[in-house]
């Protein structure tokens, strides 16, 4: 599978917000597919590897401890995903080492899904990154979705696909400096 001619969609709607002493970052996007599809892409770890920066050591529609892998290059890393939520086809929670995503899944009048992720994380600094690399992350999981799956684009191969201007457009939405990835 090639990524060669993929270019990032529009901005979607982000929102960052105090969440106590953390940070939680907001990004909403739809898909024209049923919120049962959408579950299976979030759960699966077959599906995770046509689209996610991890690739869960299970099925995260139960909750319970989990390992999710993320590979980078050479680099390989696993970090905690216990599930503490799992509710098919509607909210799924786990966490990504010592942030919480929240995904909600509410179906729409045509038939499709609003997919609501919250990132909660300690970095405020850090949340155009995340939502420029979430972006690129659930666009690739729409084409899946739509059958026309073109390839994980992860770590720094986002870098050259759009990720630097989707930080910049981000920041600007998010009203946050600019971050340079760490490479």
């Amino acid at each position: 599978m090639t990524t060669r001619n993929y270019r990032p969609g529009p901005l979607q709607r982000v929102e960052l917000t105090a969440d106590g002493t953390r940070w939680a970052l907001t990004f909403q996007r739809e898909f024209p597919q049923s919120p049962e599809s959408v579950w299976s892409a979030l759960t699966a770890p077959d599906e995770h590897a046509r689209w996610s920066p991890y690739i869960a050591d299970r099925n995260l529609a139960s909750t319970g401890p989990a390992l999710l892998i993320m590979n980078d290059g050479g680099n390989h890393v696993e970090l905690d995903g216990t599930v503490t939520i799992a509710d098919a086809p509607k909210l799924l929670e786990h966490a990504w080492a010592t942030d919480v995503l929240r995904w909600q899944l509410d179906p729409t009048d045509s038939g499709g899904t609003r997919l609501t992720l919250t990132h909660t994380t300690d970095d405020k600094d850090s949340s155009a990154m995340l939502a420029a690399g979430w972006h690129i992350g659930l666009d690739v999981a729409a084409l899946a979705l739509d059958g026309t799956p073109i390839g994980r684009i992860v770590g720094t191969d986002a870098l050259d696909y759009g990720w630097r201007e989707l930080n910049v457009a981000y920041s600007e939405q998010l009203g946050v400096a600019v971050a340079e990835p760490p490479v």
